[in-house]
């Protein structure tokens, strides 16, 4: 091991971010500079190259995300991006590497410094902005289905959001283990739902949702993915299947409100745990999410996370999955890239390029 590796040449360099610097518009958030971050024992200096906006930065905006840091801070909740220096104990051959990280927080910048441990190589030919759209979204999809539903060949999964950032992975994901995937989505991206070899309905009304997906599938389906929760929760646990599952990974119907989120989140918890334990169908709910377990079994959490995103990154390298990418901004144009991540109108994912 080495005694670290520092980037030359860049000790009075600087690096661009983008500071949230309270509770602000879309305008507030400050484009600002600092001197270039060193990487220290068992870190590495990352050169941003695409990073992405998420449900997650959104809440965050508004104060309202579990967990988030105190203001001001720096946004971001994954990246990809090249490895230009190392620090002592980290070997310097990870320099020049591609890397995806998931970081919760900072990714939105030029440059970043992170455990390397945890940095995950990106295959050969990738784009970066392509890659960046399977970091947190395709780590959300590949827990849900495999390691949440376990979904099996021949099954019958319902996917809400299913235009969104994890939905489009996710029925891609869905429909490549050869699952029956009907996605929940806006009447404009059905063609796009149908080229997946998904089976579209219109959210909009729930009652009509729940008769069309009760024709479709008269059984009931064997998953349920829900990121909406209130009343769609509801409804989505009444269309399962005996012996279905119903995974919530987000509260998208409290994206507008004004009311402190984690008292919803502790009360959603508590629902999914109170609907399992009272099921007399063979039926379960669970929340799901990619940080679950990082600081009880951090040695577990670095294993999952260079599997299942080491997977999700191989499958778009091979074609398996396609890259959906909604629009892309750079990073100085961090307002517009939100206020069009938070209209809701595009499918995929948003992406900020430095």
């Amino acid at each position: 091991m080495n005694s670290g590796h520092q980037e030359a040449g860049t000790a009075t360099a600087t690096a661009t971010e983008v500071v949230l610097p309270g509770l602000v518009e879309p305008d507030g958030l400050v484009v600002s500079s600092r001197p270039l971050p060193v990487a220290g024992a068992g870190q590495a200096l990352v050169r941003v190259e695409a990073s992405g906006i998420s449900f997650a930065e959104q809440q965050m905006r508004r104060g309202r995300y579990p967990g988030q840091p105190a203001f001001p801070f720096v946004p971001g909740y994954d990246l990809i991006g090249e490895v230009t220096a190392v620090g002592p104990g980290v070997e310097h051959s990870l320099v020049g590497t591609r890397v995806a990280a998931l970081t919760k927080t900072g990714g939105w910048a030029s440059h970043a410094v992170l455990s390397a441990d945890t940095l995950v190589p990106v295959p050969e030919g990738l784009g970066a902005v392509e890659a960046e759209t399977v970091v947190v979204n395709g780590l959300t999809a590949w827990g849900l289905l495999h390691r949440k539903a376990k979904v099996r060949r021949g099954q019958t999964v319902l996917v809400h959001g299913a235009n969104g950032g994890v939905g489009t992975v996710l029925v891609q994901l869905a429909r490549h283990a050869g699952v029956r995937v009907i996605g929940a989505a806006s009447p404009r991206h059905h063609d796009a739902l149908r080229a997946l070899g998904v089976e579209p309905v219109d959210y909009a009304d729930l009652d009509a949702l729940v008769a069309r997906v009760r024709e479709l599938a008269p059984g009931g389906v064997d998953a349920v993915f829900d990121n909406i929760g209130g009343a769609t929760l509801k409804a989505s646990w009444k269309l399962l299947a005996p012996k279905g599952t119903l995974v919530s990974y987000a509260i998208a119907s409290a994206a507008s409100g004004t009311e402190a989120l984690v008292p919803q989140f502790i009360a959603l918890l508590a629902r999914l745990a109170l609907w399992s334990a009272l099921s007399n169908r063979g039926r379960s709910a669970s929340f799901y999410d990619v940080w679950s377990g990082k600081h009880l079994r951090p040695a577990h959490f670095r294993a999952v996370l260079h599997q299942d995103l080491g997977t999700v990154l191989g499958l778009l390298a091979d074609g398996v999955l396609t890259a959906e990418v909604g629009a892309r901004f750079p990073l100085t144009e961090i307002a517009a890239a939100m206020k069009l991540a938070e209209s809701h109108t595009v499918r995929g994912k948003v992406v900020l390029i430095p």
